[in-house]
């Protein structure tokens, strides 16, 4: 799994005028899903972004993680994280997992974040979506399963 993790003061995300998820002050996290990937891989990366100390403490060192200061997620499908650049001028994606098997493994990584107490909102798989955000500091990590694990 790969993983665009933002630190945020609000975030939403919308299709036409529907907002399907918003959130304060917490974590974006756009999140695609690999071939190769299994429900251990997100509950890994899971366990991972919650513990993340990537927010200020009393002293404004990033000391604290969304476990310990409460903050909420927003986690929306980004199959294109996967998008291979290297050949050409239009991206393959033949490592991104297949539709299904994507949506699934989307679903049991949100699962897993709830289940470790985050309140978490989602955007709405395959679909188009605006996806609006105020990046707090800005904070932005990459993080890619197979480089963590």
């Amino acid at each position: 799994m790969r993983a665009v993790v933002q630190r945020v003061k609000r975030a939403e995300v919308r299709l036409g005028e529907e907002v399907v998820g918003r959130i304060g002050f917490g974590i974006a996290v756009l999140l695609g899903v690999g071939k190769n990937d299994t429900e251990a891989t997100g509950e890994a990366l899971a366990e991972k972004i919650v513990n993340l100390r990537v927010f200020d403490d009393a002293q404004g060192r990033m000391n604290r993680s969304l476990l310990e200061t409460g903050g909420q997620a927003l986690c929306v499908s980004q199959f294109t994280l996967y998008g291979d650049c290297r050949k050409g001028r239009r991206p393959s994606y033949d490592q991104a997992a297949p539709p299904d098997r994507a949506l699934l493994l989307y679903e049991c990584f949100v699962a897993s974040l709830r289940r470790r107490g985050i309140p978490t909102e989602t955007g709405r798989f395959r679909s188009m979506m605006d996806v609006e955000l105020v990046n707090d500091g800005p904070v932005t990590l990459l993080l890619d399963s197979d480089r963590l694990f």
